[in-house]
């Protein structure tokens, strides 16, 4: 439920953002803001004892951080990405409307186990993307880390915020 009112309210924030531009305007450079990647953490992934990659991490837990997600950014730093916290493990669904860059959305179980991974997501698409099984958090990296990192569901994360 909270997945769809998040989706509802996301297309409410488009179409009244895309308001500001005349019909079939396309935003110019100056007008679209970017911002900046801030470490919040770092996460791991994990297959049993082994740490495959680990991962710079903003951390997306209210709701205005989590509607927000990686919207307006055109690129993330290397080895970085954002985690999703939710209150409670649920069915998921991800879109990509306003996202500019292609992403492997993984979501992961409230033990921090991967459920499903949606590689290579469309940047701009409206359609959601569900989770397949309930999931507490997503993780959010560049298109292809998961196939150039070799990760894959039943892998767990370890995440840490900065200073802990």
């Amino acid at each position: 439920m909270l997945t769809r009112i998040v989706l509802l309210v996301s297309m409410m924030s488009v179409a009244i953002l895309s308001g500001c531009n005349r019909p079939g305007e396309t935003p110019t450079p100056d007008a679209i803001v970017t911002i900046p990647f801030t470490k919040h953490g770092d996460l791991d992934f994990v297959r049993g004892t082994e740490t495959l990659s680990t991962i710079e991490i903003e951390i997306a837990d209210s709701d205005s951080s989590r509607l927000r997600g990686l919207m307006q950014r055109t690129s993330l730093p290397e080895n970085s990405g954002m985690l999703f916290i939710f209150p409670v493990e649920e069915e998921q669904g991800f879109w990509m409307g306003n996202t500019q860059m292609s992403l492997d959305l993984i979501y992961v179980s409230a033990d921090s186990s991967i459920v499903s991974i949606a590689k290579y997501a469309q940047p701009m698409a409206l359609e959601t993307i569900p989770s397949g099984a309930p999931a507490q958090y997503v993780v959010e990296v560049p298109a292809g880390y998961t196939d150039s990192y070799g990760i894959i569901e039943g892998d767990m994360i370890v995440w840490r915020r900065a200073g802990q």
